[in-house]
């Protein structure tokens, strides 16, 4: 985990990677369903998006000779995060995208502050503030009118409505792990190629379960799209690790709504797709709840000590 003495970077360059990091998780939903409307499968689309992105990653690790660590305590967090914070919710957002838009799948990134305040309160790494649950009450109230005119709207299955709307929980809970079980010393370029592999792999072996095939039709628009998004990849989940390193778990989360932003325009101003039933409310309603929920978390969260050294430090148990 972060070392709680370390040196914080100031709120401006925080709050430049929250900006950059959002816009491009708005681009990602964007670039899955120029791919799915391409030919390409969703499930081998993920996967040769992270391995190809952790590939490049690992190579700029090598070159500047910050290599991750080959042990079981960095080898958990890499399968665990890989797992809670790409590709179990990526899996679930790419999948769902060509059902229920790349605007509606964009918009539910603005969902997992609220998810990581309430555990980061849980897991004592936040004290509760009356504010910040006025602002998760409102946020949810907004969750629930999207989610239901998207249901009436009768143009999705209520099962890929689901599916979209468990993601940003189970990024919630990346967040929380990675905070509490980042490997003391460690930082961005050398975590996040690890991740990125270990997600991979995770793929991987779930293709091999299920019998699912990973080969991609070898166009120029299923191409183009992989490339940018291997790009969109690398570029985001290096910085990804930066902004947790320097703002903490609750402030990263805020990137969502960045990512909602941006990824609800570009699927409405360049693919065309209509405006979800329910946005304004729900986005008035998720804004405030939001802003609510960013006030005073500016500063990085101060995770609990560990009284155990980091090499023999207890895995974590994560279910779901």
């Amino acid at each position: 985990m972060p070392d709680p003495s370390a040196p914080r970077s100031g709120p401006l360059l925080a709050f430049g990677l929250l900006v950059v990091v959002g816009l491009f998780i708005g681009l990602t939903t964007n670039l899955v369903k120029f791919a799915t409307a391409a030919g390409a499968a969703p499930f081998s689309f993920l996967f040769w998006s992270v391995a190809g992105s952790g590939a490049v990653l690992m190579a700029a690790a090598a070159a500047s000779g910050r290599l991750p660590r080959a042990d079981r305590r960095t080898g958990e967090y890499f399968l665990v995060s890989g797992l809670l914070s790409l590709a179990l919710p990526n899996f679930l957002i790419f999948s769902a995208v060509p059902h229920v838009g790349a605007g509606f799948a964009a918009i539910s990134f603005a969902f997992p502050p609220l998810y990581t305040y309430a555990m980061a309160i849980a897991f004592g790494l936040e004290h509760f503030r009356k504010v910040r649950g006025v602002g998760i009450l409102l946020a949810l109230v907004g969750v629930v009118i999207l989610a239901a005119a998207k249901t009436m709207s009768g143009d999705s299955s209520p099962v890929w409505i689901a599916a979209t709307l468990i993601a940003p929980v189970i990024i919630a809970a990346g967040n929380i792990y990675r905070t509490m079980r980042w490997p003391q010393g460690a930082g961005s370029l050398s975590l996040a190629p690890g991740m990125l592999l270990g997600a991979a792999l995770l793929l991987g072996l779930a293709s091999l379960a299920a019998t699912i095939p990973l080969s991609l039709p070898a166009t120029t628009a299923v191409l183009g799209a992989l490339a940018a998004q291997i790009a969109t990849f690398s570029a985001m989940y290096l910085l990804y690790f930066m902004l947790q390193k320097v703002a903490g778990p609750v402030y990263l989360s805020q990137i969502g709504s960045v990512g909602a932003i941006s990824g609800a325009a570009v699927a409405i101003l360049v693919l065309g797709e209509a405006v979800p039933l329910g946005l304004v409310p729900a986005a008035l309603l998720i804004g405030a709840g939001i802003f609510l929920l960013s006030k005073r978390s500016g500063s990085a969260v101060t995770p609990p000590r560990r009284t155990e050294p980091a090499a023999t430090a207890t895995p974590c148990r994560t279910t779901g």
